[in-house]
């Protein structure tokens, strides 16, 4: 069985934009970051490594010229408390066409570097 090991992100500065997601989420920058490549992990006992990929981000040249193809979802025990921090730490809310209904349950946000992601309304 295949076990996915990280998600890569192509970035123009890999330990700032690792260093924004450790933030983010509350895990670590992992050790050996250079400006060519930087990982996050989430802060795991030995025995329950395999729980989470790491994310990986590796030093690119090209610019980000549209909308990711794939973004990830956070799931926050409070919406808005938690997209104001993320815009405390360098995170922008952004449209990309999403709805301007009631009916939309997530607000879609940038990281300093202008790769999307949505946070999403609490469960329950």
């Amino acid at each position: 069985m295949l076990k996915i090991q990280c998600i890569t992100i192509d970035c123009h500065d890999p330990i700032a934009l690792a260093e924004f997601w450790a933030q983010a989420l509350g895990w670590k920058v992992g050790d050996g970051a250079t400006d060519t490549e930087a990982y996050i992990e989430k802060n795991l006992s030995a025995a329950n490594v395999d729980g989470y990929p790491d994310l990986l981000f590796i030093k690119t040249p090209d610019a980000k010229i549209s909308k990711n193809r794939v973004h990830v979802d956070l799931r926050p025990a409070n919406q808005l408390e938690e997209v104001r921090r993320l815009e405390e730490i360098g995170a922008t809310q952004i449209e990309i066409g999403q709805s301007d209904d009631s009916d939309t349950t997530w607000i879609v946000m940038a990281d300093p570097e202008g790769n999307e992601f949505c946070v999403l309304k609490a469960l329950g």
